[in-house]
């Protein structure tokens, strides 16, 4: 049902009617958020929902590692990603001005100032982010996230250090993020920063969380991570979808968005091949790493470059219970359907190149002697995926230079966890004409 059309504090006509494109957690979370409001939705996706880099990561709904990508730590290990194949971070060695292009603007972010002001940036959104999946599991979507904790490992205390100390820099910057040495016979609780009793929900309990049997000798400091969650995203994402049908929402697959036309005042025509243009009075483009191309037409010039994760699952001699990162090694690990998903790398390539083989036996190398129990030479759904990450380290969200025009995207490895969070706010921003503080920083005409 749609509600009639009434002005909005900007002067323009609140819409009745929208086009998303892209069928991922982003955009059918926003999708979700405008039926709420009364917006009528069609979704449209040249795949099928959850195709994209929504359906083979690790799931984690962790608003405390949500953080700018770009670090001061990059100026260590970037030289070794561009020499060495098997490095967490893989560059191609290519010429390619794009590439290089928003390497460069990256590397320009890896300062602490700008870490400091991303991470403050992110902090509104990141505080929304577990109440807004408890929103949607509430309301029709029949899917729920499961708290953790989160078992962090490392090889030595020395290893641990960087760990702690963004998990220092997140709490200064406003959230909660309790973390618990495990491996002591105290299991004494440690708090890196200040507490702040109003920075969201109090963390989930865990009592009892001990070492995971995966986990060889090798690994000699252990901690557990509170107050964060997880799903299996692709099942997940498939019932957002059901949900957003559900309401009388349209999903079309196998439609390849080619353009957009915007008039104001006469809506928007979405452009597909081979198809009827779809006319909507908004459209919103949740295209992932797709983004650049039907959204640089509309202004948005902030680089969006493809960082590709790739993942498996395996089997396990004892069930895994809890989520495992080995953040020296940058992969992170999620029991799944009975299995073990193993995640890992960032690689800078397009988001259309082929799956690259070197990239799972480069992964692998870097947990056989920190795993056990683990059968990783029998491995299921090999997968890579195109997350969309921007240069600072902020998504684009908000309105382009089209009448009612928005885009949704450039969360880099975030989309899962603040998918939902940016749709109920996005939605607020079309159907208000008021841009929520929680976003502003992510203008995509910035």
């Amino acid at each position: 049902m749609t509600t009639p059309s009434r002005v909005t504090p900007s002067g323009a006509r609140t819409p009745r009617t929208a086009v998303v494109v892209g069928a991922g957690m982003v955009g059918l979370a926003t999708a979700w958020h405008l039926q709420e409001r009364g917006v009528d939705v069609t979704v449209l996706d040249r795949e099928g929902v959850a195709a994209g880099s929504s359906w083979g990561n690790a799931g984690w709904l962790t608003p405390g590692m949500a953080m700018p990508l770009a670090d001061p730590t990059l100026w260590t290990y970037a030289p070794k990603a561009l020499l060495d194949p098997a490095a967490p971070l893989h560059v191609p060695a290519r010429l390619d001005p794009r590439l290089w292009s928003f390497l460069a603007r990256f590397a320009a972010h890896a300062t602490q100032r700008a870490w400091d002001r991303a991470m403050a940036a992110l902090t509104p959104i990141d505080r929304l982010a577990l109440d807004a999946f408890d929103e949607l599991s509430a309301h029709g979507v029949a899917a729920r996230s499961t708290p953790g904790p989160f078992v962090i490992g490392f090889e030595d205390e020395r290893q641990a250090a960087p760990f702690l100390h963004e998990i220092a820099q997140v709490e200064a910057a406003g959230q909660v993020v309790p973390l618990r040495r495990i491996d002591q016979p105290d299991g004494a609780a440690r708090l890196s920063g200040p507490t702040h009793p109003d920075a969201g929900r109090a963390p989930e309990a865990s009592d009892g969380v001990g070492r995971p049997a995966q986990l060889t000798d090798r690994v000699r400091a252990v901690y557990a991570l509170e107050g964060q969650r997880f799903i299996e995203p692709g099942p997940f994402v498939g019932a957002l979808g059901d949900a957003v049908r559900a309401r009388g929402g349209r999903i079309v697959t196998g439609a390849t968005v080619t353009g957009l036309r915007a008039q104001e005042g006469r809506g928007v025509q979405v452009l597909v091949d081979g198809q009827d243009p779809v006319v909507a009075d908004v459209a919103v483009l949740a295209t992932g790493a797709w983004l650049p191309g039907l959204a640089r037409p509309l202004g948005v010039r902030t680089l969006v470059q493809a960082g590709r994760g790739y993942s498996f699952t395996v089997k396990t001699d004892v069930p895994v219970e809890q989520p495992i990162y080995l953040p020296s090694r940058r992969v992170a690990c999620t029991p799944y359907q009975g299995r073990f998903r193993i995640a890992g790398t960032m690689e800078f390539r397009g988001p259309d190149e082929p799956f690259q083989p070197r990239r799972i036996e480069a992964i692998l190398a870097s947990v056989r002697d920190l795993f056990q129990g683990v059968d990783l030479d029998d491995r299921h759904d090999e997968w890579v995926g195109s997350r969309p990450v921007t240069p600072d380290g902020l998504p684009l969200v908000g309105a382009t230079r089209a009448p009612g025009v928005y885009v949704a995207g450039g969360h880099g490895m975030w989309g899962i966890v603040l998918g939902p969070a940016t749709g109920r706010l996005l939605a607020e921003q079309i159907v208000t004409g008021t841009v929520p503080q929680e976003i502003r920083a992510f203008d995509p005409l910035r």
